[in-house]
């Protein structure tokens, strides 16, 4: 590994100690602060963030090395602290390591050594600093895959399956409906593979034309079609050594269905304008939500890509196919957008829960989320209530509950329901000469409960 200069902070009592260290260090481009006691270390490192590493001697009168590591654990915790020791301290010495030191230099030592545990030690900061960067990067990745919720039976299937090929590089096709989530484990699988320090690159193949989808996948050259002002570097190259989601990849052209399956036999391809093959190594996820094989048998998908692409196949279920799972996806939701909108822990009445659970979600969990987004943000209080919940939602719920009961003499149980709040708030009303927050109160709802139920009842 190469090691580049940095900043080092000197601690001694001793002035000499320090012009002598800070000379050593100075020769091998390292910038060298100094401080003479424990105190003035301790304020510099209060002012200064970007140290790269300490060496501080172990026994100084008043602050001692001990209370400069402290600190310094505490203040800047990728930062290494050397400790210099004499031979009768070495003892000490071993219990600064234990504290968390990264190493000591006992007197008298060599100028070699001096250099060399310091860039030991520049070396530890770099890797826990690369670390701590891919953490957060892995972080960042795993909160976008947080919506990948089910203890459901299917989907429990389907997180074998991801475990099972994520450190391969087998190319993978995600089938589903719209809203399933197919984007979700695409990035999970990159983020459980070797892969996972690399690039992410989606693409939503269906929201490009063929000529610009063609560019933004391989590139192009200057002047090969008009706007190409300069040579661009495609989207297979931007994620050389990770991976790339195609999305959508029913709706891709014939002609460019030519081209991604020759990258696939070849890993190679052209750049627009372009007369030479490019290699990269990417590893290749798609997703469709249509009926390829219906395609194929239509003459609009290659039959040889199909089968190209279609090495593995992730068939994620629809929601209506997990109902288990809804109430902690509505939860993990309503989680999620409480933090956003600042608001405390959500509950949610029995009536708003069974009604999620027996809607059927046509556009699956990206239609749930949306519910229970629009539900946080104008639902007053922390008690999320079946008013809360979109009128379709509602409207299923109250027609299944109806249902259940079966019909009041000639007009069903739903419509018989809904006339008698109609003449109870219409009561309330009356008593309260019009003022619906009144009339809220005397009926015992919040105002908002009130309002959505008035328009719910064509009132």
């Amino acid at each position: 590994m190469e090691t580049t200069a940095g900043k080092v902070l000197v601690i001694d009592d001793e002035e000499k100690m320090c012009e002598f260290l800070g000379l050593i260090l100075s020769q091998d481009g390292h910038k060298v602060l100094t401080a003479t006691s424990g105190e003035q270390a301790l304020d510099m490192m209060r002012s200064k963030t970007d140290l790269d590493v300490i060496v501080t001697d172990l026994m100084m009168p008043g602050t001692s090395g001990m209370d400069v590591l402290e600190e310094a654990r505490r203040l800047l915790p990728e930062t290494p602290v050397i400790m210099i020791t004499g031979y009768s301290t070495v003892e000490n010495a071993v219990q600064a390591m234990k504290a968390g030191a990264f190493d000591y230099l006992p007197k008298p030592f060599k100028v070699d050594e001096v250099k060399l545990v310091v860039k030991k030690a520049l070396d530890r900061r770099t890797i826990a600093l690369e670390n701590k960067r891919l953490r957060r990067e892995l972080q960042a990745i795993r909160e976008r895959s947080g919506e990948i919720i089910g203890t459901s039976e299917k989907m429990q299937e389907v997180f074998r399956l991801v475990e099972k090929i994520a450190r391969t590089d087998a190319t993978t096709m995600i089938r589903g409906e719209s809203g399933t989530g197919k984007d979700l484990i695409a990035r999970e699988i990159h983020m459980q593979s070797l892969r996972a320090t690399q690039p992410f690159i989606g693409i939503n193949c269906a929201a490009l034309p063929e000529t610009l989808l063609e560019s933004e996948l391989f590139g192009h050259a200057r002047g090969a079609f008009t706007g190409a002002v300069m040579t661009k570097r495609g989207l297979f190259e931007e994620a050389d050594g990770g991976t790339i989601f195609l999305d959508e990849i029913g709706d891709i052209s014939l002609a460019l269905q030519a081209k991604l399956l020759r990258f696939l036999q070849n890993r190679e391809f052209i750049r627009v304008g372009e007369t030479v093959a490019r290699r990269v190594d990417v590893r290749v996820i798609v997703a469709t939500n249509k009926d390829l094989e219906a395609a194929i048998e239509r003459g609009d998908f290659r039959s040889d890509l199909y089968y190209r692409l279609n090495v593995i196949t992730i068939h994620l279920p629809p929601l209506r196919e997990r109902k288990s799972d809804i109430p902690l996806l509505a939860k993990h939701f309503a989680r999620k957008f409480a933090a956003k909108c600042l608001k405390g822990p959500i509950s949610f009445s029995d009536e708003a829960m069974d009604a999620l659970v027996n809607y059927d979600w046509p556009g699956n969990v990206r239609e749930l989320e949306n519910a229970i987004e629009r539900a946080v943000i104008l639902m007053e209080g922390n008690d999320l209530e079946l008013c809360d919940l979109p009128d379709e939602v509602i409207e299923v719920y109250e027609k299944t509950t109806s249902a259940a009961h079966g019909d009041t003499s000639d007009e069903s149980f739903y419509e018989a329901v809904n006339e008698y709040k109609r003449e109870l708030i219409s009561c309330a009303l009356a008593k309260s000469d019009g003022v619906q927050a009144r009339a809220a109160e005397i009926l015992g709802l919040k105002r908002t409960t009130l309002n959505e139920m008035m328009k719910r009842l064509g009132m």
